[in-house]
Formats: structure tokens, C-alpha cells, sequence
């Protein structure tokens, strides 16, 4: 009996169905004896080790070894102090509880107080926040895992309610045709303010400091957001950088404060600590690109040429196609039906991949030798034990998404391990 079924039940059916199991229970200790019937079996047989033999085997990815290929995907869920954005109690918990990953990587986090565009997103622009970080990171180190933090400005996506009334930045200025998180719910988003040369040059030296924040806070290495429509993407992409100076226009030049931010990164880490995550064809934040093929094509070899430890991709998914605002926008699909395969021949480290994945489409995709990695993001959120389901051939639990961006403990931490669920199902019996 599941705790789920108890849940549904009211209280009279629930005892009937106590009673019912007690009986049930009893004739069965009149036939086997007084056996220990209600203790779980344990499995002798991880029948999901061998189905799932590639995506369970080790992998030299860059200067480490990883335990798997199975990698928790960034998820923002906003944990953090809205005012000092440090990590806390609750961080050190829900990392820890995950680190039977073979990689971890963090929620994103802001290289500066004005890139914020998540409140309650933890930063790293602070010695507080590196302080907090370090208690993160010393936990899952304790458990046996690794760890990367996604670093991250948010660029046009941050809003001026969250940022004490200062303009977001933004290669052009050109206002996402979208709604806003912020304190006090949703709100339009405003047109950033275009940058400076200044302004540029003050985000690459941002980004090396966070860098140098991560390594004291005992990161194993950085992923560079570069996805979704946040400050590097919209300098990627042609639709929102417009600009006709030497970081606009062509796709080097497109692509420059990318490169620069990377070399920075490497600079405080070493390229076999570094990761990055594209969304060539996403449209998350009012996103678009005339030509994916050539803007990713000139950054994937000239990061193969930096020798990075992998490239992340965020592949085509339906639920994109309802954040393109504009009807001229083409399918994500038709552009680049599969991100892996289309630069697969640009660079020679790591691919990581993205899309609703499951266990059995993981181990396809790897055993195809078309991705090196598969991160996992909602089956993260409600399985710590994500690994050790897969493994068994476990049933998942289903995220609770009504809490995936509140305070507290709620939808964050309190979700069970199997065996953990399996032990509750039985105390329930036992009222």
C-alpha cells in the first residue's frame, strides 16, 4: 500500500484498509510463521546497473573522474536570503542529499547584486555568499560527490523592482515580451539599458571575480550560463544583440564576450574545470537566432580549440515553441533538430544533454556515443536518490511544482528517498 493511496482515502476507508492488511498479514505469519513479513526486500539484483551499463559507467571528464554519467541539472529554486543572497542551512541539505550524481551542477548564480533576476537565487559576488558556498560544498565532498557552480549574470531577464529601481543591462535595447518574477509577483519586463564599453569590461572582470569566490568556496569546477536568454545568450544571438560596435554584428564579433568571459574562467580554474550550456535554438526569455548553425559552429571549435572540459546543450522542446512571441520565428526544431549531432564534429571533449530525458533514452543516447553526459532536472527536484531509483528500477516521485520557487523546506528538502518512502508506507500500517 502506497502513502499516496492513504492520502486519497478518508479516514474510515483508511481504517478498513489497515484492518484489511493486519488480517492479510496474520493468515500469512499462520502459514510462513512469525517471519519479519513488513520489512522491505532488499534488492539483491541492481537489474538497472546492467540495463543502464553505459550511463553507469565512469568518465574522464576533463580533470576528473565522474562515478556516472548521470549529472543534476541547474534549477533555480530560490532558497536563498533575498536581501544578502547567501546560502544556508537548506543548500548544504539538498545538495548533500544528491551527490550520488556523478556531477552536481548549482542554480545559477549572480556575478553581481544588479544581475539578479531570481529573488532568493544564491550569488557568489560576495565573501559571505563564497562562506555560505563552502558549507555546500564541503557536504557533498563528505558524501562522496562532486560539484560545479553555474555562474551567471541575468542580464535584460533581471527587472528594475528587484534591482532597487536600477536598469538591467543588455546588449540593445530591447525589452523581453514576457512577465517577470519579482517580490511581489509578476510583473512586465522594462527595456535594459544598453551597454558601455564600460559597462562590458566591468562584467568580464565581474565574472573572474566570482570565479576566484567559487574556488575559495571549494568548487570542483564553473559551467558558464550561457542559455536561456540571459546576458551572454543575448549577446550570442542575433535577435536581441543589435548592436554595431566590434561585440555585435558578425558572429566573432557576436560571440566575444562569451570567449572573454571563458578565458577568464579558465585563468582562475584551469580548462579542465570549466563547462558551458547553450541553448542554440531555445526561445526562453523572447529568444532567436537567424542562422544557430553558424553563430554555435564558430563557438563550439573555438572552445574546442581552449579545450574545455564540455559543452551542455539545451536541445528543442515543444514547451519553447509557447515563449516565441513572434509568429516569424521559425521552429526550434526545424533550425537544429538535434544540438548534439549537429557540432558533434566541432569539438573533441564532453557533450552534455538536455531534453526530458529518461533512463532508457539516457542510456541510448550515450551507448550511440552522441553525448558523453545527460543531466536531469525535474526527476532531481523529487528524488535525491535519483541514481539509486535508476539503478533498481525504482518508480520516480513527481515533483510538487506549486513549491519549486518558495521559501522553506516544502517541495525542496523533505522529499523522500525510496526506501525512506517504503519505510513510512509501512509505519502507515502499523497506526
Amino acid at each position: 500500500t502506497s502513502f499516496f493511496f492513504f492520502k486519497q482515502k478518508t479516514a474510515y476507508e483508511i481504517s478498513a484498509c489497515l484492518v484489511g492488511s493486519e488480517m492479510c498479514i496474520r493468515d500469512r505469519r499462520r502459514v510462513h510463521g512469525d517471519k519479519q513479513l513488513l520489512k522491505p526486500k532488499k534488492e539483491k539484483v541492481m537489474s538497472g546497473l546492467q540495463k543502464y551499463n553505459h550511463l553507469f559507467s565512469k568518465l574522464k571528464l576533463g580533470d576528473f573522474e565522474l562515478k556516472n554519467r548521470i549529472v543534476m541539472s541547474p534549477l533555480t529554486r530560490c532558497r536563498a536570503d533575498k536581501r544578502t543572497c547567501v546560502p544556508n542551512e537548506l543548500h548544504v541539505e539538498y545538495y548533500s542529499q544528491r551527490a550520488s550524481a556523478g556531477l552536481i551542477i548549482t542554480e545559477c548564480s549572480q556575478v553581481t547584486p544588479i544581475s539578479q533576476a531570481f529573488p532568493g537565487a544564491a550569488g557568489i559576488h560576495s565573501e559571505e555568499q563564497a562562506q555560505g558556498w563552502k558549507a555546500v560544498t564541503d557536504a557533498v565532498h563528505n558524501n562522496g560527490g562532486k560539484i560545479f557552480l553555474q555562474i551567471w549574470h541575468g542580464g535584460r531577464a533581471c527587472h528594475p523592482f528587484n534591482l532597487n529601481g536600477i536598469a538591467p543591462l543588455a546588449p540593445s535595447p530591447l525589452a523581453i515580451r514576457a512577465k517577470a518574477h519579482t517580490a511581489e509577483g509578476s510583473k512586465w519586463h522594462e527595456t535594459p539599458r544598453e551597454m558601455t564599453e564600460e559597462d562590458i569590461q566591468n562584467v568580464i572582470r565581474e565574472f573572474r571575480v566570482g570565479a576566484e569566490n567559487a574556488l575559495k568556496a571549494g568548487f570542483d569546477g564553473l559551467e558558464l550560463h550561457a542559455a536561456n536568454g540571459y546576458l551572454i545568450d543575448s549577446f550570442i544571438r542575433d535577435w536581441t544583440n543589435r548592436r554595431q560596435d566590434k561585440w555585435g554584428g558578425s558572429v566573432e564579433n557576436r560571440g566575444r564576450l562569451c570567449l572573454a568571459v571563458i578565458d577568464e574562467l579558465i585563468a582562475v580554474f584551469g580548462p579542465g574545470r570549466i563547462g558551458i550550456r547553450f541553448s542554440p535554438v531555445g526561445r526562453t526569455n523572447d529568444m532567436y537566432d537567424n542562422d544557430p548553425i553558424s553563430t554555435y559552429t564558430y563557438l563550439v571549435s573555438e572552445l574546442d580549440k581552449r579545450n574545455i572540459a564540455y559543452i551542455h546543450f539545451l536541445e528543442p522542446d515543444e514547451r519553447w515553441e509557447h515563449n516565441a512571441n513572434s509568429p516569424y520565428f521559425k521552429n526550434a526544431e526545424a533550425q537544429i533538430p538535434s544540438c548534439i549531432d549537429a557540432f558533434r564534429k566541432y569539438f573533441r571533449n564532453a557533450f552534455m544533454d538536455n531534453v526530458e530525458y529518461t533512463a532508457e533514452s539516457a542510456e541510448e543516447t550515450i551507448a550511440a556515443g552522441r553525448a558523453e553526459l545527460i543531466s536531469f532536472g525535474r526527476p532531481y527536484m523529487s528524488n535525491p536518490d535519483l541514481v539509486e531509483r535508476f539503478a533498481n528500477e525504482w518508480p520516480l516521485t513527481k515533483p510538487l511544482l506549486q513549491y519549486s520557487y518558495t521559501p522553506g523546506a516544502r517541495g525542496y528538502t523533505d522529499y523522500l528517498t525510496y526506501e525512506q518512502e517504503q519505510q513510512q508506507n509501512l509505519s502507515l500500517i502499523h497506526i
